[in-house]
C-alpha cells in the first residue's frame, strides 16, 4: 500500500513534535521527590567545577515552596563529597567569610531561596573526585519533615567568589 507524500510528512512531522514535546518536558525534570511529598522545587541549578584537591564545590539555584508552610531543608547529600551543607556569606572582621547555617535553610510559604554565589547556597564538602564542566552531579536535600529532594545539577566553570571558610 502506498501512503501519500503529503501523508507521509504530515505523520513525521507529527511523530516529531511529540518526541521533541516529551524530550523537553524530561530536561526539566530534574527534581524528584522520595518520602513525604515535598512541596520544594530547585531550578535554574548548577554546579560549581572543582578538582578534587579544592576539597569543596557548591550548588546553586532557587528553591521555591508551593505550599502555604515554610520549609527548612536541613541537610544533604551526595556521592561526590563527604558532607552537604547549608552555607551563608557574612562579613566578618572587614572579610568576607562563609559559614553554615544553623538549622538550615527556612524556604518561606509560596516563597523562594536563591542560592547564588557570595550569598545563601549549599556546599558540597570533601570531594570524593574531580567534578568536571558539563558533568551531571546528583544531590539529595533532606527538609525537618523527613521529605527528600533528589536533584540533579550540572557542573559549570566559576572562578569568583573565594571567600574563606569559616567551620
Amino acid at each position: 500500500m502506498r501512503v501519500p507524500f503529503a501523508r507521509l510528512v504530515a505523520t513525521v512531522a507529527g511523530c516529531a513534535l511529540m518526541l521533541t514535546a516529551v524530550a523537553c518536558s524530561n530536561a526539566d525534570q530534574s527534581a524528584v521527590t522520595t518520602g513525604p511529598r515535598t512541596p520544594l522545587v530547585l531550578t535554574e541549578q548548577w554546579v560549581k567545577a572543582a578538582p578534587q584537591s579544592d576539597h569543596m564545590s557548591a550548588l546553586f539555584g532557587t528553591l521555591t515552596n508551593e505550599s502555604d508552610d515554610e520549609v527548612r531543608v536541613v541537610s544533604g547529600s551526595t556521592s561526590v563529597a563527604k558532607k552537604v551543607e547549608m552555607h551563608e556569606i557574612v562579613e566578618q572582621g572587614g572579610q568576607t567569610v562563609m559559614r553554615e547555617v544553623d538549622g538550615g535553610f527556612v524556604v518561606p510559604a509560596r516563597g523562594r531561596l536563591e542560592l547564588k554565589p557570595g550569598a545563601n547556597h549549599i556546599m558540597l564538602m570533601g570531594l570524593r573526585q574531580s567534578i568536571a564542566a558539563g558533568q551531571a552531579v546528583t544531590i539529595e536535600l533532606r527538609t525537618t519533615d523527613g521529605a527528600h529532594l533528589t536533584v540533579t545539577a550540572l557542573a559549570r566553570d566559576f572562578a569568583g567568589n573565594q571567600e574563606e571558610y569559616q567551620p
